[in-house]
């Protein structure tokens, strides 16, 4: 039997789960909200080509109207000025975007915090208990913000100083850029904290992780379906030509216990 056929009969016989992490993408789905003067991307939004109708008798198609980075989506390095001369979204390499899933939980912190930070001393205690991150994997930080997911104030979490979600320090981005991560993915709107701006520098997981040609992974959910370790996670970004990012159907694929 060969990998890939074992992998099938395993995804057949079920001893493989399927576990969809990505968030619907609708109207409703929030999207990160800068402040002037600062421009801002759209939601998404359909545009009725034909229904079955006069202008399609058999058919039913929409244009799609919605930014790059909207709902559940990769950051590419050229996203961010300090990657400008890396991957578009569609230059990178496919291998990089499938690899083991590693999740790293501190919803009890966050919970206590909503404006938490992920610092050195969690990822290296992490490393202390469980051994280095694989090589290519993708750590998914799981903070219960997606429980949020369904009310846009909520998810948003923002009063007069702005929004407050959680993220990582500057130093804590400096470690994640230095290891051997393929990427990083959160279940907040983005790869920073809510209160990334004020940071030095501002935003610096996009600034050191994009930085080191490393991906970002935004909006998941059902992280609390995956175990710590052991399970493999699918990125499928659309491959926009010069793309800086794009919306993704991510999946991880979990051995039943």
């Amino acid at each position: 039997m060969t990998a890939i056929s074992g992998l099938l009969a395993a995804l057949s016989s079920g001893e493989i789960e399927i576990i969809d992490v990505t968030a619907p993408l609708s109207p409703q789905t929030p999207i990160l909200q800068l402040p002037p003067p600062f421009a801002n991307t759209i939601p998404l939004s359909l545009e009725k080509v034909s229904d079955f109708d006069d202008d399609g008798p058999y058919w039913g198609w929409n244009n799609i109207h919605t930014g790059e980075h909207t709902g559940t989506h990769l950051d590419a390095p050229i996203h961010w000025a300090s990657g400008r001369e890396g991957h578009s979204v569609d230059t990178i390499p496919p291998a990089r975007l499938i690899g083991p899933a590693v999740v790293l939980d501190l919803r009890a912190e966050v919970a206590a915090d909503p404006d938490f930070l992920l610092e050195p001393a969690h990822l290296d205690a992490y490393v202390a208990d469980h051994g280095p991150l694989p090589e290519g994997a993708w750590l998914l930080f799981r903070t219960g913000w997606a429980a949020r997911g369904d009310d846009p104030v909520a998810f948003a979490n923002a009063d007069e100083n702005g929004p407050h979600s959680p993220g990582v320090s500057v130093a804590g981005a400096q470690w994640l850029a230095a290891s051997s991560i393929s990427g990083f993915g959160v279940e907040t709107v983005g790869i920073d904290a809510g209160q990334a701006g004020s940071l030095d520098p501002a935003f610096p997981v996009h600034y050191h992780l994009l930085g080191a040609d490393k991906y970002g992974l935004t909006q998941l959910q059902n992280l609390d379906r995956l175990p710590r370790t052991g399970a493999m996670l699918v990125v499928a970004p659309l491959p926009i030509v010069g793309g800086t990012g794009s919306p993704a159907r991510a999946f991880a694929l979990v051995p039943r216990s």
